[in-house]
């Protein structure tokens, strides 16, 4: 029996909570329904403004991406030609020096044969090392502007999202303005025309 009720008593909290809710909310003058009207849009104002600033913060960066990205597109061609040029003058001065060693190579002097071999594989060697730098910096080169293309892209589709998300939140930071305005009674004074883009 006592635990019949408790349970009834469990039962009829809610409802002796929600009248002791309806009568209190029924008792506010109207000044302050009004009051809590304007808090409650000040509040939605609030929210609205925070996320124009998020969506403005949002394609700030998507723009500094794309930015970066172009920078890491250009070093890369720079660096990409350079390498390239200090490539040609390695082929050259290595068929230039390599010319009259092969023509020594074949010299009936063996001494002076043997010494143009020798010569000739340390020019090989060093050639090689040479060819080896080249081709590691064309790689990281090649990797930048690899790199900066994907930025691009990613900061286009950024740009794109956050556009049309900063459209959204402005077209409901106004409604919120004007609600809040016309609840508050004060004019609009912001000019219609210097709205971000």
């Amino acid at each position: 029996m006592k635990t019949i009720m408790k349970f009834r008593i469990l039962a009829f909290l809610p409802l002796f909570l929600l009248a002791t809710v309806l009568t209190q909310a029924q008792t506010l003058t109207p000044a302050e329904k009004k009051a809590a009207e304007v808090k409650k849009l000040e509040t939605s104002l609030t929210a609205a403004k925070n996320k124009v600033a998020l969506n403005e913060k949002q394609l700030n960066n998507a723009d500094s991406l794309v930015s970066t990205g172009n920078n890491l597109i250009k070093d890369g061609k720079t660096e990409t030609k350079a390498v390239e040029s200090e490539r040609k003058t390695v082929d050259k001065t290595y068929n230039t020096a390599k010319k009259p060693l092969l023509k020594q190579s074949t010299s009936k002097d063996k001494e002076e044969a043997t010494a143009a071999k020798g010569d000739i594989k340390a020019l090989d060697t060093q050639y090689k090392i040479d060819t080896k730098a080249l081709d590691t910096r064309l790689k990281v080169a090649t990797k930048k502007s690899t790199t900066g293309t994907a930025n691009v892209t990613k900061g286009k589709t950024a740009q794109k999202t956050a556009k049309d998300a900063l459209k959204l939140s402005q077209a409901s930071l106004d409604a919120a303005q004007a609600k809040y305005d016309a609840a508050t009674g004060v004019a609009d004074d912001s000019p219609k025309g210097k709205k971000k883009k």
